[in-house]
């Protein structure tokens, strides 16, 4: 481990990015694809409802995906700073910890979700078919909780622990059994629609906790199980960390939920298909972005632990400048691309006719996107839950769900409101990330 904490205490920070930054973003790009796959095997071979009632349905997967990131930037940022600071004591309660948080929070959403899920589709605007498709898809996601936010939590705490490559490795064996399950489940279960999918999502995300559980218990140098306890003090600061990211998910099913209810107001139920599209697309998009983040979270964290103030301060412009450049890779391929893009979700031309001006529309201001999600985790990483939440509460809710329901309005009636409020909204949190990333690097001198 001493190893690992020097390259990250005194590797050349463009030379420390790109090792850190490259097996996280391929980790995550692949796991990202497996969830735009999952929606072009569905759009493809089950039908166009099946893809409405997948899209109907993505919001409130992103319950899952909430406690997942909640405690594993949480306990990744404990990890890393205590890493730093040669805090073992420290590191070596962080797994018991966060499996006992995963088995509790996991088994709330299999016992409040399963008998939820129609309610939660109703309020993404299914009906008829679309509703009891997106309801068997719904409830089979939430009977795997458990591994999924196994795997996904303790896989931050992996990278935190500066293993990107295996980190990479089993989150990109688990995508890849899962494109490769897919079409099979689909043709073995013929009359289970997207639930299909769904069962071949969780098999393969069983197999990946399964896989991240040995890791821990026989090879992990450092990070292992001691015992699985509850520790009131990691407990609460895991939760003051972690609460950001899993805001930014959480707000994410509010946001969406206002995103395709007002879509469908003005523009009629195609626009379910289309802007589940769209935000597919988004979402694995923004996923190497992401990836480059937990790159620099455990740079910066070990830094801070350390006291290197002055070389958390050019990580993270170093991150950020190669995140942009990344933002700016995705942004020219999907505007170029659209219309290619969007059919290999739809099959009817017409309606992807309908949506490419809205969809270029929706992705004109991602280049941004590096310098938002880089922010985020220096904050994260520092242990700045108070900011990093106001961040995402801004981003998230308090900006975008005027902005959905007011821009329409203003323009006529017209859904490419719904759609243009959504780069309104980035703009405006470009300027708030600007400010509070300077205001805290001046809280970095004055230490």
């Amino acid at each position: 481990m001493s190893e690992v904490r020097e390259e990250l205490l005194n590797k050349n920070p463009w030379s420390l990015m790109i090792k850190l930054s490259l097996p996280a973003i391929l980790g995550q790009f692949v796991v990202g694809l497996y969830a735009f796959v999952d929606s072009i095997y569905v759009g493809q071979m089950v039908g166009t409802d099946a893809m409405s009632a997948v899209s109907a349905a993505s919001p409130f997967v992103l319950i899952n995906n909430g406690i997942a990131v909640l405690l594993g930037i949480g306990s990744g940022s404990i990890l890393s700073r205590a890493i730093g600071a040669k805090d073992w004591q420290t590191v070596d309660k962080i797994m018991g910890n966060l499996s006992v948080l995963v088995l509790l929070m996991s088994a709330c959403v299999m016992v409040a979700g399963i008998p939820l899920a129609p309610v939660f589709l109703r309020l993404s605007g299914a009906q008829g078919t679309v509703l009891d498709m997106g309801v068997s898809y719904l409830r089979t996601v939430y009977i795997g909780s458990v591994f999924v936010n196994f795997m996904q939590g303790a896989n931050m705490v992996l990278r935190a622990e500066g293993r990107m490559g295996i980190a990479m490795g089993i989150m990109a064996g688990g995508a890849i059994l899962n494109i490769i399950l897919d079409p099979v489940f689909i043709i073995l279960l013929p009359g289970f629609g997207p639930q299909a999918v769904a069962i071949a999502t969780v098999v393969s995300q069983l197999l990946q906790a399964a896989v991240t559980l040995w890791y821990f218990l026989r090879k992990s140098p450092v990070v292992k199980f001691h015992a699985l306890r509850l520790e009131k003090k990691l407990t609460g600061e895991t939760f003051a960390v972690g609460v950001s990211a899993m805001l930014m998910q959480v707000m994410m099913l509010i946001q969406m939920t206002v995103v395709y209810n007002t879509a469908v107001k003005y523009g009629g139920a195609d626009q379910i298909a289309l802007m589940g599209a769209a935000l597919r697309v988004m979402q694995l998009a923004f996923v190497p972005v992401w990836g480059m983040s937990q790159g620099l979270q455990p740079a910066v964290g070990t830094n801070y632990g350390a006291k290197n103030y002055d070389r958390v301060k050019k990580l993270t412009n170093v991150f950020i400048a190669g995140s942009t450049c990344l933002s700016l890779v995705f942004w020219l391929v999907i505007e170029c691309f659209a219309r290619g893009i969007l059919s290999a979700f739809i099959t009817q031309a017409d309606i992807v006719a309908k949506g490419i001006t809205n969809f270029r529309l929706m992705f004109a201001v991602f280049p941004t996107y590096g310098l938002l999600i880089m922010t985020l985790t220096y904050l994260q990483s520092l242990g700045k839950a108070k900011q990093a939440g106001l961040l995402v509460v801004f981003r998230q809710l308090a900006l975008i769900v005027p902005l959905v329901l007011l821009v329409p309005v203003l323009l006529g009636g017209n859904v490419v409101g719904v759609w243009v409020a959504l780069p309104l909204n980035d703009i405006v949190i470009l300027v708030f990330s600007l400010v509070l990333l300077i205001k805290e690097y001046k809280v970095l001198e004055r230490i």
